[in-house]
C-alpha cells in the first residue's frame, strides 16, 4: 500500500488540478458582482440520504483556496446522513466560498455515494469474517479519493496502483507462458530490484490454483469468476497456505453467499465504478 505521506501528496494534487481546472484565470461570475471585501456563511445541505463523506477533504480544499476560512462541523465523515441535515457550515469571503463551492459539491457527492455502496457491502457481509475490497477501476485523476471514501464506508482498500503490489492476472500469466513462470520471473525481478512486493496471482480454474500452491512466496490467490461451489473447493484446496480472494461480478445479491464459501477478501469493482452520486448542496445562509 501506498504511505500515507504519498496518499497526502495525491490529495494535494488532485486539489491542484481541480481548481486549475474549474477556476482558470478568475471566477468572472463572482468577481464580477461579489465585491472582494464581502463575507458570507454557506451551509452543507443533504438532499438524500445515506453514508457522508469528503467532510475532511473539504476543509482541505477551503484551506487550499482562501486559510481564513472557517469550517465548523456538525456531521463527520462516515456518520448516516438523512435529508435536511446540514453537514457543516463555511464562512469568510464569499467569493472563497464561490470559489471552492463546485469542487467541494463534486467531491462529496460522489465520495458519499461510494461510502454509502460501500456500507451495503459491509453489513452484507457481516458476521462472516469476509473482509469487502475496492480495486483500480476507479475515475482516472481521483483514485486517491475514491478510495479514501471506502475506506470511510467500512470497506479496505486494494492496491492503490501498478507500483504497490505485483498481481499476476490470465494476460500476465499467458504474456509469461504460464503460471509457474509467471511466478518464477516475478521473484527473480523483486530480487533484482531489491522490491518488497506482495504477490497475488489469479486462477481461473481448480487445476491452476493446484499449480499457484506448488509455488512459494504468494501471498494471496485470487479466486476470479469461479461459481460457488468451485469456490468452496479452490478454499478448501489453498487451506492456510494464503490468504484468499473472490472478484469477477459480485454484486449485492451474491457477495454473501461467496463471503460463506470462505474467502478471506472479496473484491467489487462497483464500489467506485457503478454508483449515483448523493444529492448534496452548498447554500448561502442569510
Amino acid at each position: 500500500m501506498i504511505s500515507e505521506a504519498q496518499f497526502h501528496k495525491e490529495i494535494e494534487i488532485i486539489i491542484t488540478n481541480a481548481i486549475r481546472e474549474d477556476v482558470g484565470d478568475g471566477d468572472h461570475s463572482s468577481l464580477a458582482c461579489i465585491p472582494l471585501t464581502a463575507k458570507g456563511k454557506a451551509k452543507l445541505l443533504v438532499k438524500d440520504n445515506g453514508i457522508i463523506a469528503g467532510v475532511e477533504f473539504a476543509k482541505l480544499i477551503f484551506k487550499h483556496v482562501d486559510k481564513n476560512l472557517k469550517v465548523q462541523t456538525f456531521i463527520n465523515d462516515g456518520r448516516n446522513v438523512k435529508k435536511g441535515d446540514i453537514v457543516f457550515y463555511v464562512e469568510g469571503s464569499s467569493q472563497s466560498i464561490l470559489k471552492a463551492e463546485r469542487l467541494v459539491l463534486n467531491s462529496m457527492q460522489r465520495m458519499s455515494a461510494i461510502a454509502t455502496k460501500t456500507k451495503q457491502f459491509v453489513d452484507l457481509l457481516e458476521g462472516t469474517g469476509t473482509k469487502i475490497l475496492d480495486t483500480r477501476k476507479t475515475t482516472p485523476g481521483i483514485r486517491a479519493l475514491e478510495k479514501w471514501a471506502v475506506k470511510i464506508g467500512g470497506g479496505e482498500n486494494h492496491r492503490f496502483a501498478l507500483y504497490d503490489m505485483i498481481m499476476l492476472k490470465d494476460n500476465h500469466i499467458d504474456f509469461a507462458g504460464g503460471i509457474t513462470k509467471a511466478i518464477e520471473k516475478t521473484k527473480q525481478y523483486l530480487e533484482d530490484t531489491g522490491r518488497d512486493l506482495k504477490i497475488i496471482v489469479e486462477a481461473r480454474n481448480l487445476d491452476e490454483i493446484k499449480e499457484i500452491l506448488q509455488s512459494d512466496g504468494v501471498y494471496r490467490i485470487l479466486i476470479d469468476n469461479f461459481n460457488f461451489e468451485d469456490t468452496k473447493k479452490a478454499v478448501k484446496l489453498i487451506g492456510d497456505k494464503c490468504l484468499t480472494e473472490s472478484s469477477g461480478g459480485i454484486n449485492e445479491k451474491t457477495v454473501r453467499q461467496y463471503a460463506l464459501c470462505g474467502v478471506n477478501y472479496i473484491s467489487s469493482g462497483a464500489l467506485t465504478h457503478s454508483v449515483y452520486n448523493m444529492d448534496l448542496s452548498l447554500k448561502a445562509v442569510e
